[in-house]
């Protein structure tokens, strides 16, 4: 029988390549990212083992390498979805799985999007430095965007007990967590270098680049401040008063809130009367410390003022208070001196969508009947500094210790001590209060300033200007604490640049990704890329392959 012929121009049949391995590449690619999101979950507080963090990146970072930007979109949405759902648990506590899950998705997506970048740029020479700043680039964008952003989950806000946190006092949160981000990316380059027959000479590149970035913690030690008067010390009393009840309906019973504040703080006069503990210059009662707004009830005002009688020094009150329009309110924070009441008052000056005030109410009420119970809250002005007895306090309340921008305002204008009152009550036994407490102990470090956190429930407590807590509370029993402070007039580097190492970095990773861009498109007739997701792409060669680069 004669063989069969191909027409002319007909050409032969090309076999298939096998999908099976290329599908199983992509699956443990997948696993390995969603597995580093967990690693980097489980860096942050309560627990102590930062150095998981470098460890996410390195796996992070190695399955990056070399893929296309939709690809490491996808790859970086499964790594943000690893590290967010169970860092945001808490968020779903009282009102459901559905705005806890929507809340991760969301930032994921963020995270998604640096992946892509990171993933164009890891060709390049010296990948693991841009890449680094294009996640830092990532964090800038969603700390922003939208409804005035959401920074909880910055790398930097994880690594309080690292000894790269010195690093803080030099670039802030943002430098802090480029290091971090950069050692693992580092080891990622140096683990595939040695693996490679031949390679071993060229991971002299990467190490260099982790050695720079662990050696960043100890040589910000040596950056100096600057010091415009000198160092002082105050007494300052934290009191946590606690709450009737766990969850959403923890001020349901009127003034109970506000009595067992009043009832912890006699207690310390008390003590005080006795020895058993020192007076105190000022005091600081936790955000929602009054459940009712003091300047429109008259026996609130009462027990206040009694209380600052007996503790015969300024209270710092937080209380929710009805604007003249009757329609919004403010959460503020009163200075409330014995015997003349409110002398200074702060407002929020960063109010929290979705819980304070409902973005879109109409729209989210399809998916929430827990929208309706959204506050109407209205954002307060100014740099959050307050004046008690002599004492310049900057006040954050609650989530804004998580603003670089308000934070760097209240130091600016001449805080020398920081105040962080806060209701973490509404989100139950969850590890909130630890990972808003790790936040102010970065905070600490990165403006040189003592800070006080006084809850409703826990944990309060007391750090110094090194980041270190010198004491706290429980959860949700009474407490108070009574400290020593030091208050400082020092301006760090950190302080002096405010959000320029962002935005110098955030520039960086964006000119990275336009250079990536750029060689990949002058490649493109050359060179034929894959089309099949998750393929290497076809940027150009990495610079240093023959260890020159």
């Amino acid at each position: 029988m004669a063989a069969p012929t191909l027409d002319a121009g007909t050409a032969p049949e090309q076999p298939t390549p096998a999908r099976g391995p290329a599908r199983a590449a992509l699956l443990l690619r997948l696993v390995v990212a969603a597995g580093a999101g967990a690693l980097l979950y489980a860096s942050f507080p309560p627990r102590t083992v930062w150095w998981l963090a470098p460890i996410a990146f390195a796996l992070l970072g190695a399955v990056l390498r070399g893929r296309r930007a939709r690809a490491g979109f996808v790859l970086g949405l499964v790594f943000g979805l690893g590290f967010l759902l169970p860092l945001l648990h808490w968020t779903g506590g009282y009102v459901g799985a559905l705005p806890w899950v929507a809340l991760s998705v969301a930032e994921a997506v963020f995270m998604g999007a640096a992946a892509a970048g990171m993933a164009r740029v890891s060709l390049l020479p010296a990948g693991p430095l841009w890449a680094a700043a294009v996640w830092i680039a990532g964090e800038a964008v969603r700390s922003r965007v939208p409804f005035g952003g959401f920074p909880w989950g910055r790398i930097g806000f994880g690594q309080p007990d690292s000894p790269l946190l010195p690093v803080a006092s030099v670039g802030g949160v943002t430098l802090l967590g480029f290091v971090t981000v950069l050692a693992g990316l580092a080891i990622a380059e140096i683990a595939r270098r040695l693996s490679e027959p031949g390679r071993q000479r060229t991971a002299v590149w990467p190490a260099l680049l982790l050695v720079l970035a662990i050696a960043s913690g100890p040589l910000a030690l040596l950056v100096p401040v600057t010091r415009t008067a000198p160092d002082t010390t105050t007494t300052i009393a934290a009191i946590q008063g606690n709450v009737p009840r766990l969850g959403l309906d923890f001020n349901s019973q009127r003034r109970a809130v506000l009595d067992n504040h009043v009832r912890v703080t006699e207690q310390l006069a008390a003590d005080v009367a006795v020895g058993r503990q020192p007076q105190p210059d000022i005091v600081v009662w936790p955000e929602n410390s009054s459940d009712i707004d003091p300047l429109q009830n008259p026996d609130a005002a009462l027990e206040i003022d009694q209380a600052a009688a007996a503790i015969k020094a300024p209270i710092l009150v937080g209380a929710v208070l009805v604007n003249p329009d009757g329609r919004t309110t403010s959460n503020s924070a009163l200075v409330w001196q014995p015997g003349l009441g409110v002398v200074e008052r702060t407002d929020k000056r960063r109010v929290m969508p979705f819980g304070e005030y409902m973005p879109w109410r109409s729209f989210f009420r399809l998916f929430s009947s827990y929208v309706d119970r959204a506050g109407n809250f209205v954002p307060g002005q100014g740099n959050g500094v307050v004046d008690m007895a002599g004492v310049q306090v900057g006040v954050a309340i609650c989530w804004e210790i998580a603003f670089d921008d308000l934070v760097d305002d209240s130091v600016e204008a001449g805080a020398t001590v920081l105040a962080v009152p806060s209701n973490n009550a509404t989100f139950g036994l969850s590890e909130m209060t630890f990972q808003q407490l790790a936040m102010s102990r970065v905070r600490a470090v990165e403006h040189d300033r003592s800070v006080i956190v006084a809850t409703t429930s826990g944990v309060s407590a007391t750090i110094t200007p090194s980041g270190t807590v010198t004491a706290s509370t429980g959860q949700f029993v009474p407490g108070v604490l009574v400290d020593r402070t030091d208050l400082r007039s020092t301006t760090t580097l950190a302080t002096r640049l405010r959000s320029v190492p962002e935005w110098t970095l955030t520039a960086v990773g964006v000119l990275a990704i336009g250079a990536a861009v750029f060689l990949a498109r002058r490649r493109r007739p050359l060179v034929a890329g894959s089309t099949v997701a998750g393929e290497p792409h076809d940027a150009a060669p990495e610079a240093g392959e023959d260890g020159h680069g």
